[in-house]
């Protein structure tokens, strides 16, 4: 488990305050507006520091270790099984992050991301980073090539926001996890591109996909998965780490939402509300997008001991309603999804199982089960679903 730093002195001067492109001509200076701990930790990092889209003070020191890097090892050789191997030992209540390019089809037990929160590896040919950060519990997959190069990404021990905040082995530049965005170094300003991820139940995924392949626990660490390193902190008030701005109370700081991002707009589905609502069609940036909530007996991976007997809260995903060029208008049904236009029928994951579009599969939309304090200190200027 992760354990707070010695708190630091405050610092006055940041620096992308010192330019107001985030540029700094010295590094000793950027280095300034570092916490008292970052600035220990990192002395022989040769992070560009005077490149940032970020105040370096906004940086803080999640993991005690005099190295924090990797602290929290990734796994960059992962290895996968399939699902009648996985069953032996996840519960169909533990949720993971899915993950599908090009026909492939992962899934990544919280269980073991809670260990490591980044696998470096391919998915249909793609080399991608799937990330995890449990203090916001983001789910998120990118794509691990910038300027031609295939980067190694790593966890660097630092928090902004409480959030993870990456590092890549090339240039060791320091990336946001839940917006994949690099915020400092050689490489800040650049946005990795998001890839099909959602957080659903181990139950879910082995239905829709007999052939898939899910993160085995063979990852080479001699670490113990299935349990929840961080007990009871989903029942917290306020998030263990500090978080930027005043805090926003119309929900409880960690009541997951669904975080959509796309035509350049921000909104926010609250779980309470989808839950009783189940389908939301909406338009977010001019885009058409379908939220709905299911599988009520989804576990809750940051609540008890045993994640498999964490609460239920369900599952809740963002999909393009878009089918040969004709936008759908869902409803709910039972423990399934009917389309206005052809009343075919579809399951949580987004497959149409009867009807005249049997066989037809949605997409996702870029979106994340962010907790609510998280989705608030990122995109500030975001809206919120009201029923």
């Amino acid at each position: 488990m992760r354990t707070r730093a010695v708190a630091a002195a405050a610092v006055v001067v940041t620096a992308a305050a010192a330019c107001g492109s985030g540029q700094v001509e010295d590094q000793s200076e950027a280095r300034a507006a570092l916490d008292d701990n970052v600035a220990f930790v990192s002395e022989d990092w040769p992070t560009d520091w005077s490149n940032a889209t970020i105040g370096l003070d906004e940086l803080i020191l999640g993991v005690s270790a005099t190295e924090p890097r990797d602290a929290i090892p990734p796994i960059d050789q992962p290895r996968y099984e399939s699902v009648a191997d996985a069953a032996s030992w996840l519960d169909d209540r533990e949720p993971g992050a899915l993950v599908q390019i090009e026909g492939d089809v992962r899934f990544y037990p919280l269980s073991i991301m809670n260990r490591h929160e980044i696998v470096n590896g391919e998915v249909g040919g793609i080399p991608v980073a799937v990330t995890y950060c449990p203090l916001c519990n983001t789910a998120l997959a990118f794509d691990r090539r910038v300027d031609g190069r295939v980067l190694r990404f790593g966890v660097s021990g630092l928090l902004r926001n409480s959030d993870l905040v990456m590092w890549d082995e090339a240039t060791v530049s320091l990336w946001q996890q839940i917006t994949g965005e690099a915020v400092v170094g050689e490489f800040a300003g650049t946005e990795l591109e998001p890839l099909s991820t959602a957080i659903v139940s181990f139950g879910a995924f082995s239905e829709e996909f007999p052939a898939g392949r899910s993160l085995s626990r063979d990852t080479g660490f001699a670490l113990t998965y299935g349990v929840n390193p961080y007990e009871g902190y989903s029942a917290r008030v306020a998030p263990r780490f500090p978080v930027a701005g005043e805090r926003d109370g119309r929900f409880m700081a960690l009541e997951r939402v669904v975080g959509v991002s796309v035509g350049g707009r921000n909104r926010a589905y609250p779980f309470s509300l989808l839950s009783d609502l189940r389908v939301v069609n909406d338009v977010v940036g001019g885009v058409p997008v379908v939220v709905w909530w299911g599988s009520p007996d989804t576990a809750d991976a940051l609540d008890r001991e045993r994640i498999s007997e964490g609460r239920a809260i369900g599952t809740a995903l963002a999909l393009d309603p878009t089918v040969e060029g004709e936008v759908l208008t869902f409803m709910p049904d039972e423990d399934s999804f009917v389309d206005a236009e052809t009343g075919s029928r579809w399951t949580l994951l987004g497959l149409a199982v009867e009807g005249l579009l049997a066989g037809t599969r949605l997409e996702t939309v870029p979106h994340r089960n962010e907790f609510w304090f998280a989705w608030t200190a990122f995109f500030p200027d975001g809206d919120v679903f009201e029923d």
